[in-house]
This record gives structure tokens, sequence and C-alpha cells, in this order.
């Protein structure tokens, strides 16, 4: 699953950098190195008039039928295999598109077979700009009968390197695949075909045990523990008793 991210780009870098028309003015950004989910966050979508904005969503999907949206907040990934037929995710893969801009993800991998309870954590990012595909969905909120507008992070199969690590991971889109996945679906031909496992390569960094709280959030999250990138993304030859943090790099 992808359960954590860091974005440190601006609002105008973002915007530019997935050709969106129009900012919302709400949306006021500094660099965040360790988000959580049940926060709002920049997303882009087609507006009413079909062009690309950059506004903010909330990460935790609310499916249509849930009486209780804070437990509702918790449902922050979507499996690509089932997401076209979950009733939770089903309307909104056919209807409403988005993609979150991020520039890393975290991952957590079990440290030795024998000792399954020991988990290290892993950060998987980007030099360059990327995108995770996701869609959101919005709702009446009963409490102030504005519009409540989340969304859910799209897992896929790992690709080769993030197999030793995890048996999942985010689809990736490439900038050639925005507009296709941003316009209206179609019913007949959802672009199913994009939720495939990333082909970029990964390299990978151990990196500190602080991205484990929340409440810890700097560039000291990105920072190695090492002089410079693991030679391979097998378990950690020395098992400790604190986690270790690996750090991808796309």
């Amino acid at each position: 699953m992808c359960g954590r991210y860091g974005l440190r780009s601006d609002k105008q870098h973002i915007a530019t950098a997935f050709y969106a028309k129009k900012i919302n003015p709400k949306v006021i950004l500094a660099p965040n190195y360790n988000v959580p989910p049940s926060t709002f966050l920049p997303v882009i979508r087609l507006d009413e008039e079909g062009d690309r904005e950059l506004t903010l969503l909330r990460w935790g999907i609310v499916p249509f039928y849930s009486k209780d949206d804070e437990a509702a907040f918790k449902i922050t990934n979507a499996r690509a295999e089932t997401v076209a037929t979950l009733p939770a995710f089903r309307e909104a893969f056919r209807k409403r598109h988005c993609i979150v801009p991020a520039d890393w993800f975290y991952e957590w991998q079990g440290l030795d077979p024998e000792r399954r309870h020991k988990r290290g954590q892993l950060r998987v990012g980007t030099e360059s700009y990327s995108a995770w595909l996701v869609y959101g969905r919005a709702r009446t909120n009963p409490a102030t009968k504005e519009p409540l507008e989340t969304f859910t992070i799209i897992t896929t199969e790992p690709n080769e390197i993030m197999q030793p690590i995890h048996t999942r991971m985010p689809v990736i889109l490439r900038p050639e695949d925005y507009g296709r996945w941003l316009e209206t679906p179609d019913p007949a031909g959802l672009p199913t075909d994009l939720l495939r496992p990333s082909l970029l390569e990964l390299e990978a960094w151990r990196v500190g045990k602080a991205v484990g709280s929340v409440r810890n959030n700097g560039p000291e999250m990105c920072e190695s523990w090492s002089d410079g990138p693991c030679s391979s993304l097998s378990l950690l030859p020395d098992v400790q008793e604190q986690a270790a943090l690996r750090r991808l790099r796309l």
C-alpha cells in the first residue's frame, strides 16, 4: 500500500509541470516531507469548464454509502485489479479522475524473515517530477452543506525494483498519459491499461527512522544513513533493534 509521501515543489512549479491553467486560491503550499492521510493535499483535475486546475482534496476516499466520514478517510488506497468493480470506488473510477503530484513516497519493508515484527521504513522519491495516479470523489457534507471532496491512491503490482520491498506500489502516470487519464472516461473504454507497474528505474537509500512519526516533518527526512545509494534492494544486512528506512529515487 501507499500510506505516506512527500512534496517539496511549490504550487507554480506543480501547475506548470501538469499544464494547469488555474490554481485554487485555497492552495497554499509549503514543503511537506511527511504527508499523512486525512489531510488536504494538492491534486490536478479538470474543472467544470474542462480546464486543468490545481486544487485541494482530502486523502482518504469517502464512499457514497459511508455513514462515518472519519472511518472512511482510512480508505487511502484502491487496488488496480478491483477499482472498477468495488462499490467504494467504481463510480469515482468511471467519472472522476485526478492526479496527485508527489516527489517521493514511503514504504515499509520487513528486515528479517525470522522476526517479521521488525519492520524497516522505505522512502521512494524522485529528483525529477512524477505523478501518482489517483482519483477523487465529491459528496455533500451534511454538517456544512459543502461538497466534501476526497481521493484515494491506486496501487498496482510491484515492478522489478519494488518486488523485494513490497507487494504493491502506487501507479505512476507518464506525462504523455495525463490528458487521457483526466478526460471524462468513456464507460466503454476506461483507461485500465494505465494501471500498470512503473517502468521507471529506481535506486534505494537508507534514511532515518524519524519518518515513522507524522510529527516529524523536515529536510532531514531525506538524509541518507549511508554515504551513498544502496547497491541493491535486498533486505538490510544488519538487523538492528531500531527500524531502518530506505529511500528510493526515481
